[in-house]
């Protein structure tokens, strides 16, 4: 599949997954905001769990709550796994792959430019899914009326510099978790098929090679997601100056010393269980479409 068709695919298979886990990223965009800076045991905590965290969603604001932030998720992903997929099979293309580590370089190098693409619309969805009721509120509020009304505001109060404004954050994240998906997905597909357990092709080898990445991307991207949600949530002050981090390595001492290094991995359970779906979809959708 040429790289630019595979922009085009990589894009559709995206935004087709995001509707169906962006429940899960409204949950975990809450619980990696809950208790920010804070000693653990000393604030209240409405998102307990993740199924208990989708009830006080709904409790908050409805059914329709647990779909916040979508009208900025489906641009992002639209850009950023179309771009993503398209430097990928571009480093196929050019034979990058074939060499030992290629796969994880060419991973993250294509999750890394993605990721900065797409960034300002995961800047604004973060604003959106974080929003809600002042009794269930975590983290700083940015009272945006719409994705438009939130985009506009950003523009006029910052700039163009402030709609990239966290992307120190998001560059590593995708970087690490498009690496350790796209690697341990290839690698997992292959191995299911050499021996003989599923069949070469089919959709269950796809499905288990989608599984096993969603674990690895869960592990080594978690503490990445909990930086990067920071970052693009917090109050800033005139001047686009964060007022509680001053950027990436800032935010992991202030997290892991004032709550503690699991703090990092704050909403993994929720990750795993919005990256799991979203790998195995995104992907299938991405292999199939490929197919046809």
């Amino acid at each position: 599949v040429p790289p630019a068709i595979d922009l085009v695919l990589g894009g559709a298979a995206g935004c087709l997954a995001c509707v169906l886990t962006n429940p899960l990223e409204v949950v975990k965009t809450r619980l990696q905001l809950q208790g920010e800076l804070q000693t653990p045991g000393t604030y209240p905590r409405p998102y307990r769990g993740v199924l208990r965290a989708v009830g006080a969603v709904c409790r908050a604001d409805g059914l329709l709550g647990l779909q916040k932030g979508l009208a900025a998720g489906l641009p992002y992903q639209g850009l950023m796994n179309g771009v993503r997929f398209y430097c990928y099979s571009w480093a196929e293309e050019a034979g990058w792959t074939r060499y030992p580590g290629g796969t994880v370089a060419a991973g993250a190098v294509a999750g890394a430019v993605g990721a900065f693409v797409g960034s300002p619309a995961y800047l604004v969805k973060t604003h959106l899914q974080a929003q809600t009721m002042s009794a269930m509120a975590v983290g700083h509020q940015h009272n945006h009326e719409s994705i438009s009304g939130a985009f506009e505001s950003i523009y006029k109060q910052h700039g163009v510099a402030g709609l990239w404004r966290g992307v120190t954050g998001a560059v590593p994240r995708v970087a690490v978790g498009s690496a350790a998906q796209l690697a341990t997905f290839a690698s997992a597909k292959d191995w299911v098929c050499e021996h003989q357990w599923l069949e070469e092709g089919g959709w269950a080898a796809v499905l288990a090679g989608g599984m096993v990445s969603g674990v690895a991307v869960a592990v080594a991207m978690t503490p990445f997601d909990v930086i990067s949600t920071r970052l693009y949530n917090q109050p800033v002050d005139a001047d686009g100056t964060g007022k509680l981090y001053r950027g990436f390595l800032d935010c992991i001492r202030q997290i892991s010393s004032k709550e503690g290094l699991l703090g990092l991995y704050k909403g993994i359970g929720a990750v795993y269980l919005r990256l799991g779906p979203h790998t195995v979809l995104s992907l299938f959708f991405w292999d199939e479409f490929r197919k046809m």
